[in-house]
């Protein structure tokens, strides 16, 4: 499969996500690929950087114990880093990504939140949380800007073959977006969190108390899986 745009990112994935990518996706990605480099050469300004834009697939789907479903990216410079709410180190903390920590100072100890560094969630990918939108490019400074060129055609495909190939995951679904890729798993064999999203607009509407980081980790250790260290520490 012969790609432009997307060839660095591509370099970087997990090979089985490879391997499904090419079987049941291809021709998806290479729409995408086209469209991608055509914004490119008009210089347009895409987030994240061509390297990071599938960087949430090199998470491979057997380490993968939760998913964290976001929208799309972060359209102002420097913030989007290819993983879903996370930001990179030395940028401004994003109101939704503030409530989730103030989430986590709820649930676990209010000085938490003090000291919580990983503004770019790492510690969460590293142990097996999957941060992953559905839409995964923006133009600068235009959200959701790249909705519409055959993002969500992919990636509910993923988060449908995680449901289909995986047991016990955490699928976190926060806002009506995420909500409605409910469909796509299977509730049977996992564990599906739900409230508002995070956004300073709806987080005083159920966000704040949904308990979603302690509720995660009971079921992973019910099902004999390690718990996520939210803290990091």
């Amino acid at each position: 499969m012969q790609l432009n745009y997307l060839a660095p990112s591509w370099e970087l994935i997990d090979p089985h996500w490879q391997k499904f990518l090419k079987t049941k996706c291809r021709g998806q990605l290479v729409n995408l690929d086209q469209q991608l480099n055509g914004l490119k050469n008009l210089n347009k300004t895409i987030y994240p950087a061509q390297i990071n834009t599938l960087r949430a697939l090199s998470l491979a789907p057997q380490q993968t114990k939760v998913v964290i479903l976001g929208q799309d990216p972060y359209h102002g410079e420097n913030e989007a880093i290819g993983l879903s709410f996370a930001v990179n180190p030395g940028t401004k903390l994003p109101p939704s990504l503030r409530n989730i920590f103030k989430e986590l100072a709820l649930e676990y100890h209010p000085e938490s939140i003090a000291h919580y560094q990983s503004v770019s969630l790492e510690t969460w990918f590293e142990q097996g949380v999957l941060l992953l939108n559905s839409t995964l490019s923006v133009i600068k400074d235009d959200a959701n800007s790249l909705a519409h060129i055959g993002w969500q055609a992919v990636t509910d495909q993923i988060i449908h073959h995680l449901s289909e190939q995986n047991e016990n995951l955490v699928f976190i679904l926060w806002g009506n977006f995420a909500r409605s890729k409910k469909p796509l798993i299977n509730a049977e064999k996992h564990l599906i969190l739900e409230a508002v999203h995070p956004s300073p607009l709806s987080a005083n509407r159920g966000f704040f108390g949904c308990n979603h980081f302690k509720l995660t980790n009971q079921y992973l250790q019910e099902n004999h899986i390690e718990p996520i260290n939210w803290l990091g520490e």
